[in-house]
């Protein structure tokens, strides 16, 4: 185990829970879905020993709390709690950066937003469906996860919202069941504590978000759109699909699913420590 640090970063609206550890050029891992900097737990020693490696609970997840525990979640404030990170961490070198899944739209955005304080994004199936042609589609499905969280609660809208993210034509039958490392498993009762705020705030606030397309394409450089092997033809696959062709990018492949960081930690931690190079 690679020793760490802990601190809280005081940001716009809330108190940032983060921890560091190793030596090198910052490396900021941005967490999704209802992970927090725990999540990265199974590869940020490995990673460690070539960077600094960050990571942080998402404001209103975990250990980071809001002032307004109502707020609505908007995805720039949120890029700009991971810029606040980079200029205490990293004040005078621009850093790489990497995002799972919602992480990976607050990447996006902060590409855009504060480009000169990064020198590479990797982003793991962003849900920017958004850019999709057929994002009314999207819309809807947001909108009925919306109105059945509200109406039913939390287990009926999450339903409702994984069934909105297979690909066309999947059958019912059961996948094989993929047996987590012990930490993952250890992890499941904070994340059911997120998932109420994940998908009453976070779901809706990400998922509307639209990307400003012409500064990812002057940017394209330094982004790096990843999916997951097993995850071709999803919903949170297509938008980064989409992306890479219409910026020119290759599109890379990481082992597992959507969430082949917390199945498959050991041969994803590879793929992203090449993805990382600049």
């Amino acid at each position: 185990m690679t020793a760490r640090t802990t601190g809280s970063l005081r940001v716009n609206g809330a108190t940032l829970h983060y921890e560091v550890r190793g030596e090198g050029p910052l490396l900021l891992l941005i967490p999704g879905g209802t992970g927090g900097a725990a999540s990265f737990d199974d590869i940020a020693d490995d990673l460690a020993s070539a960077y600094t490696v960050a990571t942080y609970d998402p404001r209103g997840m975990s250990r980071s709390t809001l002032d307004d525990p109502e707020a609505e979640q908007r995805v720039a404030e949120h890029a700009d709690d991971a810029f606040r990170m980079l200029e205490l961490l990293s004040p005078g070198e621009p850093a790489r950066v990497f995002g799972a899944s919602s992480g990976a739209i607050v990447a996006v955005h902060l590409l855009t937003a504060r480009p000169e304080r990064v020198a590479r994004i990797v982003a793991h199936e962003p849900p920017l469906v958004e850019v999709l042609p057929d994002a009314a589609e999207h819309r809807a499905l947001i909108a009925r996860v919306k109105e059945t969280f509200r109406t039913q609660g939390l287990m009926p809208a999450m339903t409702v919202f994984a069934e909105g993210l297979k690909k066309d034509g999947d059958a019912p039958e059961p996948k094989a069941e993929i047996k987590l490392p012990p930490q993952a498993a250890a992890r499941a009762e904070q994340t059911m504590a997120n998932l109420p705020y994940f998908v009453g705030r976070i779901v809706p606030g990400f998922m509307s978000y639209a990307p400003d397309l012409q500064r990812l394409e002057a940017l394209s450089d330094r982004l790096v759109l990843a999916c997951g092997e097993d995850s071709r033809g999803e919903l949170p696959y297509r938008p980064a699909a989409f992306l890479s062709e219409r910026l020119g990018t290759e599109l890379r492949h990481f082992p597992g699913g959507h969430t082949g960081l917390t199945t498959h930690p050991a041969e994803f931690g590879e793929h992203l420590r090449k993805a990382l190079r600049v």
